[in-house]
């Protein structure tokens, strides 16, 4: 049999085999250097690079490659074809089979009779296709504005870019713009999902644009990214038609309307074969929540902001409150910001406390008019209830809906028959008194409610503020007209009060913070009762006292196996803390210690899923993973890109609760370590 096979060079360096060799006695057997037969061989023709023999075989072949290597070398040569013999030849070709790769084993009466053939799929990506429609009006439009935002190199420029498009659109077009420059499809207050997985986005894709599973796949595996991959893809037979922004708009809807796989797979067959190329790249980016044009949504607050002549806060403010940037537009268009309001069942992110280190640090911040208002620091999970009469809502810190989690605590809220807003914290509790919270860890990431791990693992909600009564907002009334508007509400348990009480002097909040270890809570939590509720800021009208076992809640960004019998999982964890003054994650430490094998597990599947580079040993993530840590010290170091070391790092928990934009900050740390005194952002745990 002669097989004519193209073969770059730099895929064999890709691979590690260096230098390549002519074995002798075959016509075009390719045998890397230093390198035995294994126990598999691979006969395959790549579908890309430059003809450079003619023979009989190619023979990636290695001494040391295991199952795993193996697949994974298929993966990063991408062939047409593959033929296996010896050892696991027909279980090899299986597994190839199910990861979409054409694969036969050469071990049955017909493996010869396959044909090889060569298809040449045109290199180009969503950002060098340039349809001659990009600059009309409607959503060939906003793809250009989204190339433009993307090739700016400078945050004024791309809120320059963008405020000039936004200035343009209509009434009808302002708010859909806006919320698909999130990267959502949908505001972020619409709890209504798209449910358009990435099996109904194939299957559109490879009817709309004609090509084989293995063209797609070979395009797929060259960008890794959905965008790039349609453009491609839709080259062949790009659309032409001018859609409305206002039409896609409802394209979209008709796709989240649409029930089964089928329908959606059709009605998304017909839109891509309808735009241009581009367009279609911009339109599975929107689906799929990830627009890749370097831009934060922070920026496009910026942008709405200078489009109509508004103060960027009130504008983050009025985005904050209402959950919808669209929304948020339009009031910014006419001038109405102030009527942005706080809205049952669309959460508000938390107020954030900062830390000082000792009770005369706390007095010092907030003793100024004689008292302090203390409460118990609680070991649980921060969570808000939107309430009416005939239904409840439980959101975490967030912004998730977690009722399901609790629907005891979703029934009390009920049963208070009038509409609040509460801040509190959820806990394990059992006879008037907080459980640990490896407890309620139990109870927290079901999918499906567990009809009995309510009487096993009792919770209680305690309610420490008050930002909604009557469908009136108390946002900006001060905390003792908060609290006196709470005790004046009947709560029927699992609902409680938080205890409060004043302290006179720094030795009697000294002594509420051993009370409150005692009772086997974290610390206190100190509040100026004058103080509004400011969500999402972090400020000196709530200080936390924690002291002898300070923590940070940090990102991780890199991992690294462990040792001996934690060798084949992930388990340190090298961690960061957040530059607010560049907006970017500064290494602090690394740690090892403190989580279960079981957690340790779980996390290594998430982490490999976040993998984005890997050198040596050390493998470099998305950082999506945010964990408390607690240290003895942190001290001055040129270790880390921080400047700061922590002393005998030791993880605590994993904060399911928490983002990355949750994390504490670089100020904080230095604070934390007696450096720059005057700063104070630390947030509450």
């Amino acid at each position: 049999m002669q097989v004519r096979f193209r073969q770059d060079a730099r895929i064999f360096e890709t691979l590690g085999f260096g230098e390549i060799k002519m074995f002798e006695g075959w016509s075009g057997k390719l045998l890397p250097a230093g390198h035995v037969l294994g126990s598999a061989q691979l006969l395959y023709e790549a579908s890309e690079g430059t003809l450079l023999y003619t023979g009989d075989a190619a023979f990636p072949l290695s001494d040391h490659a295991d199952y795993i290597d193996l697949l994974n070398y298929v993966e990063a040569v991408r062939p047409h074809r593959v033929l296996t013999l010896h050892g696991f030849a027909q279980e090899f070709a299986r597994d190839l089979r199910e990861r979409g790769v054409e694969a036969w084993a050469l071990t049955g009466a017909n493996q010869l009779e396959f044909s090889i053939s060569m298809t040449s799929v045109p290199a180009t990506n969503i950002h060098s296709t340039r349809d001659a429609t990009m600059e009309d009006s409607g959503f060939n439009r906003f793809c250009h504005v989204c190339e433009s935002v993307r090739s700016a190199t400078g945050k004024l420029e791309k809120v320059r870019r963008l405020a000039e498009y936004l200035c343009s659109l209509d009434d009808r077009e302002l708010p859909l713009a806006a919320v698909w420059l999130t990267g959502r499809a949908f505001p972020q207050r619409d709890p209504l999902p798209l449910n358009l997985g990435g099996a109904v986005i194939r299957r559109a894709l490879l009817a709309a644009s004609g090509l084989t599973e293995m063209e797609l796949r070979a395009i797929s595996r060259r960008h890794n990214d959905a965008g790039m991959t349609t453009a491609e893809a839709m080259q062949a037979k790009p659309g032409s038609r001018a859609l409305a922004i206002t039409e896609i708009g409802e394209i979209i809807e008709r796709l989240r309307a649409a029930r089964g796989p089928v329908l959606k797979t059709e009605l998304l067959a017909n839109a891509l074969m309808a735009i241009p190329a581009a367009g279609s790249g911009y339109l599975i980016r929107i689906l799929t929540g990830d627009l890749r044009i370097g831009l934060k949504e922070g920026l496009l607050e910026d942008a709405i902001a200078r489009a109509f002549d508004q103060d960027p806060a009130s504008l983050r403010e009025a985005h904050m409150l209402l959950g919808d940037i669209g929304r948020a537009a339009q009031l910014a268009r006419d001038g109405r910001l102030s009527d942005a309001e706080l809205t049952l069942f669309q959460p508000v992110r938390c107020m954030l406390a900062s830390p000082e280190p000792d009770s005369g640090a706390v007095w010092r911040r907030l003793g100024g008019n004689g008292v302090v208002w203390i409460e118990d620091k609680l070991d649980g999970i921060r969570a808000q209830i939107h309430c009416v009469k005939a239904r409840s809502e439980i959101y975490s810190r967030d912004l998730r809906n977690i009722t399901d989690t609790f629907p005891e605590i979703a029934l009390a809220a009920r049963r208070l028959e009038r509409s609040a807003v509460f801040d509190g914290e959820i806990l394990a509790w059992d006879g008037g008194r907080a459980l640990p919270f490896f407890e309620l860890q139990k109870r927290l990431g079901r999918r499906e409610p567990d009809l009995f791990l309510g009487g096993q693992i009792p919770v209680a909600f305690v309610v420490f503020d008050l930002l909604l009564l009557d469908d009136t907002s108390l946002l900006k009334t001060p905390l003792a007209e908060r609290r006196r508007r709470l005790d004046s509400l009947t709560l029927e348990e699992p609902l409680l009060r938080a205890v409060l009480t004043r302290a006179f002097n720094p030795e009697e909040i000294e002594a509420a913070f051993l009370a409150a270890r005692e009772r086997g809570n974290e610390g206190l939590m100190a509040k100026d009762p004058s103080s509004l509720y400011t969500p999402g800021r972090r400020g000196l009208s709530w200080i936390k006292l924690k002291k002898d076992f300070s923590t940070l809640d940090v990102a991780v960004v890199a991992v690294e196996y462990g040792h001996g019998r934690r060798n084949k999982v992930l388990s340190d964890y090298t961690f960061a803390v957040r530059d607010e003054l560049n907006d970017t994650l500064l290494p602090i430490g690394k740690a090892y210690s403190g989580l279960t094998d079981r957690e340790i597990a779980d996390l290594t599947a998430r982490f490999i899923n976040l993998a984005i580079s890997r050198r040596g040993n050390r493998i470099e993530v998305e950082p999506a993973i945010v964990i408390e840590v607690t240290f003895d010290s942190i001290q001055p170091s040129d270790r880390h890109a921080s400047g700061l070391a922590l002393r005998f790092p030791r993880i605590k928990r994993v904060r399911w609760d928490k983002t990355v934009r949750d994390v504490d900050t670089l100020t904080t740390a230095r604070r934390l370590a007696g450096i720059d005194e005057g700063s104070n952002t630390k947030q509450q745990g």
